[in-house]
């Protein structure tokens, strides 16, 4: 038999003690299948599937993935699809950033036990993308992703509604009473019309972005919406695109550099995008060695301007951006950021893949010029000081400018679930002035949910009051907007200074500044910090795991022991 030695079905053998043997077995367990002797003697392209009943943004997959099987078995390759943990924001508790790394793991894990020679990575909900590109960095197989793309906006009384910032834009109109039971309801029905992921600039269009600049998805696969013709003829053209890559054994280690990274910061400025990136693309340095800081954050910030109007940040959806030319225009727009001399899955450099696209232009407004920005430079900036030593994060770009420089007294909730239960008593007298702190909500407090992004309380919100400071060890939706300090690094549950603010505690904020600070004498949080006890661990499982290994925010919140050693 012409048996592959160490590809296709020859790859990962189940350990029998005769290699011979786990061939011939695992021949005829596939031809059980329908398979033959020409089958089984091509190399093998495995294709991860993440879809689920659960996931409504990954309604399409099944689609997706024929399309990509359809390319591979253009190419003269064997398609094998295989699922994994399905992460989904709005159906999963408490978070999925609790199980990023579970993900990340389970998909190592099956890439590394089942015989392919590339593979393709289908996702596209918030932490699913960067969960995939840190398991292709560790495990080191040729690897593209796919996302599923985002959704087309909705309406509603000739209103554009796009998830999920509108989500949050109409739940604080209603909880300021200017929309009643019937009206909220109305909104509710028409905020998700379609498969996809949500239609703004959050997580999940930014990690997209992210992944085509970095050269692991192919040009042009961030933009298209999940419905679209373009978006199945990228699937296809990925899944020839990993035989391809099959043939060339070109790896994820192979071309990712610090250059890479540095262009995915720079994009990530340009678009406004997802405060969720830094950790990820943190964590996914990290996976390849390369240490990624707050201050190469800024240092990039500093230089690039907001140059995409797409929610949060704008007022437009994905679908204007990729009827503007999605990521392709947006890099030749910006292309003196960037170094194109990183080298992308493909082969080719960046500079190569976008040396024939066009710029911006002036045709449309979603993507502006260098001449003619959308905003300034910072749209995500890092910060520092005494309330997070290790560092914190804003998006500017969303915030309210007379808030950027701020002083005033804390009013501190224990917990998100301490929040959702007090921030509406009227008796905490809380007042614009006020800065909103959230606590032991970090990595190891409680996975890190998107809570950061607190309501105003409804006494100040039925008085027009929009927006606050609010500070966290949190994080916060893509999607999200407001004046939100997020990732306070030591965090609280680990004895960082967030667990030593108390009630009235001034607390100044100043973004031009990058600073955050707590205006309390040393002696005095000294004496605090000694009363200060660790949380309770979990009992049991991978939340037991997790808390005992999770990495800072900082550091990207990956667990310790799928880290390697870093440059």
């Amino acid at each position: 038999m012409n048996i592959p030695e160490n590809s296709g079905i020859g790859r990962s053998l189940t350990s029998y003690g005769d290699t011979g043997f786990s061939r011939y077995m695992r021949r005829a367990f596939l031809a059980s299948a329908g398979f033959d002797q020409l089958d089984l003697d091509r190399p093998i392209v495995g294709i991860v599937d993440t879809s689920s009943d659960y996931n409504t943004c990954h309604r399409s997959m099944p689609e997706l993935v024929a399309a990509i099987k359809r390319g591979v078995l253009e190419a003269g390759g064997l398609p094998f699809a295989f699922p994994t943990v399905s992460l989904n924001e709005i159906q999963c508790s408490p978070t999925t950033m609790l199980y990023r790394n579970l993900l990340a793991m389970d998909t190592e894990e099956m890439i590394r036990a089942q015989p392919m020679d590339s593979v393709v990575l289908v996702g596209g909900c918030d932490k699913t993308v960067p969960a995939q590109l840190m398991a292709a960095v560790s495990v080191n197989v040729p690897a593209l992703s796919v996302v599923t793309g985002s959704m087309i906006s909705g309406d509603w009384q000739g209103q554009r509604l796009g998830a999920c910032t509108d989500c949050r834009a109409y739940w604080g109109k209603y909880r300021a009473g200017e929309l009643d039971d019937q009206q909220i309801c109305e909104v509710e029905s028409s905020l998700v019309p379609t498969t996809g992921t949500c239609m703004v600039m959050g997580s999940a269009s930014t990690m997209a972005c992210l992944a085509e600049v970095m050269g692991l998805m192919l040009p042009g696969g961030a933009a298209p919406p999940a419905v679209t013709a373009d978006r199945l003829r990228h699937a296809t053209a990925s899944g020839r695109a990993a035989m391809e890559l099959a043939r060339s054994e070109r790896k994820p280690r192979d071309f990712l550099t610090r250059s890479s990274f540095h262009n995915a910061l720079a994009v990530l400025i340009a678009v406004g995008g997802s405060t969720n990136a830094v950790i990820h693309l943190t964590a996914i340095a990290r996976r390849a060695g390369i240490v990624l800081t707050l201050d190469e954050l800024n240092e990039v910030a500093d230089k690039v301007p907001l140059l995409v109007d797409c929610k949060p940040s704008g007022a437009g959806y994905m679908e204007e951006f990729y009827k503007a030319g999605g990521l392709p225009t947006l890099l030749k727009e910006m292309e003196s950021f960037l170094d194109l001399t990183a080298v992308t899955a493909t082969g080719a450099t960046l500079g190569e893949t976008i040396s024939d696209q066009g710029g911006a232009g002036t045709w449309q407004r979603t993507i502006r010029t260098l001449d003619d920005p959308l905003g300034p430079t910072g749209s995500v900036v890092a910060l520092s000081g005494s309330l997070a030593p290790d560092g914190a994060i804003i998006k500017r770009a969303a915030a309210s400018d007379e808030l950027l420089c701020h002083q005033g007294p804390a009013v501190v909730f224990e917990s998100p679930e301490d929040a959702a239960r007090r921030i509406d008593d009227p008796g905490l007298g809380i007042t614009p002035q006020h800065v909103i702190v959230l606590r032991n909500a970090g990595p190891i407090g409680a996975g890190m949910p998107e809570a950061g992004a607190l309501p105003i309380p409804k006494y100040l919100a039925e008085q027009g009051i929009r927006d606050m400071v609010r500070v966290s060890d949190a994080r916060m939706s893509g999607t999200a907007f407001g004046t939100v300090v997020l990732h306070c690094s030591p965090e609280a549950a680990a004895g960082g200074p967030l667990a030593l603010v108390q009630n009235g505690d001034t607390i100044k904020l100043n973004v031009d500044k990058k600073s955050i600070d707590l205006l309390v004498d040393e002696s005095e949080l000294q004496a605090r910090k000694y009363g200060w006890q660790p949380p309770n661990l979990p009992a049991r499982g991978y939340e037991r795991l997790h808390v005992e290994h999770v990495l800072p925010a900082h550091l990207g919140a990956d667990l310790d022991f799928l880290v390697p050693d870093v440059r």
